[in-house]
């Protein structure tokens, strides 16, 4: 998923470079909703490995 983030966010420098903004905004926007994400669910996972850690030990 952070691999989406970073082509949407390369996508959004060369299309604002050019001077298409809109798809500039556009491609900026979904790299920081897919960035969020990413970001969201490995915080989860390092909860529940956390959690799973103590209940074994």
């Amino acid at each position: 998923m952070l691999k989406w983030a970073l082509i949407f966010f390369v996508v959004s420098l060369v299309a604002g470079a050019l001077g298409f903004t809109g798809i500039s905004s556009a491609a900026r926007g979904i790299s920081r909703i897919l960035f969020l994400i990413a970001i969201t669910i490995f915080a989860i996972f390092l909860i529940l490995a956390f959690i799973a850690g103590e209940i074994i030990t």
